[in-house]
Order: structure tokens, then sequence, then C-alpha cells
């Protein structure tokens, strides 16, 4: 990851002291969905795009059909079939008969993408180990992590509810 470190006296005043939290929470993520974008794609599992990663979230315990999923990310019934369109031809999820019968079809998820979400997995412990790192030099190791993570999740709690709605993968 970049250094990016706060204002040194040399260069003046903090540009992001007086930014407003919605900013300074889209940038934070903006920058880790970037950085963890490219390292994907380094360790071979590029070409996908935040949003699918959701729908492999969304499908791996056990599948969903096309509205369920819709449901999960919340997108239009539309959108989440273009999607499972996408990645069928991909050859990261396939349609099977529903264990219920009828004419659904249950999307589940291919060993393609099982090995994409190990290698994600990874990727993403190893970049948090390194943030929690940054923002807790001389700290605990993690402590600093941890307490963001755990005020993140309250303000999510707080504005969203329990359970919280779903990440509409809009990016």
């Amino acid at each position: 990851m970049t250094d990016h470190a706060t204002a040194r006296p040399e260069h003046g005043p903090d540009p992001l002291a007086g930014a407003e939290l919605t900013f300074l929470l889209g940038w934070a993520f903006q920058l880790l969905i970037g950085e963890f974008t490219a390292r994907l794609e380094r360790a071979g599992h590029g070409g996908l795009r935040p949003a699918h990663g959701l729908a492999f979230q969304a499908l791996r315990a056990g599948g969903a059909t096309s509205s369920e999923l819709a449901q999960r990310l919340g997108v239009t019934k539309q959108a989440a079939g273009q999607l499972v369109d996408e990645l069928e031809r991909r050859g990261y999820v396939r349609r099977e008969p529903h264990p219920a019968g009828g004419r659904r079809r249950l999307v589940v998820l291919t060993e393609a993408a099982h090995r994409h979400l190990e290698a994600a997995g990874h990727v993403l412990r190893t970049l948090e180990a390194e943030v929690a790192g940054r923002l807790g030099a001389g700290k605990e190791p993690g402590a600093a992590l941890a307490g963001l993570r755990d005020e993140l999740a309250r303000l999510v709690r707080e504005l969203g509810g329990d359970p919280p709605p779903p990440l509409r993968p809009v990016w």
C-alpha cells in the first residue's frame, strides 16, 4: 500500500482534517478496493469486478435463485439475471434444477469461483493485517483496526438496522 501519512509541517495543513465523514469513508473504501483488486490481478485472479465478489458471497452458502440473489444484493431481478448470465459465461456459476422442483433454477458457484474466493480471502487478510499495522503503530497489534471495525459496525447498525441492508454493487 502506498504510504499516505498525515500532513507534515513542510507540506502545510492536512487537507483531510476538515473532510466530511462520508468523503473519508468513500476515499478509504475506494483506496482499499483498488488495492485489493490490483493485488488480486497480480495473483492471477483479475478480470472480475467487486460486484462479482458480492455475488459470490451471496451464493456461497448453497446457492440461490436469481430472484433471491437480487434480494440479497439489493438490485433488480433483471440486474441479477444479467450478472448470473455473465458469470455463467465466464465459468464461475452454473444453473441447476432447484431442489424444490418446478421451473426454478438454483445458481451455484463452480470450482473456479471457489478458487477465486480462496485467493480473495488471502488477499483481504493480508491487506487487513497491513492496515492494522499502519493504524496501530505503537499500540497492541490489531487493536486500532478492531476498534475501527467495531465503531463502523455500530454505525451500520445505527443507520441501517439489524440485519444490515444489502451492500449494493453500484461501483
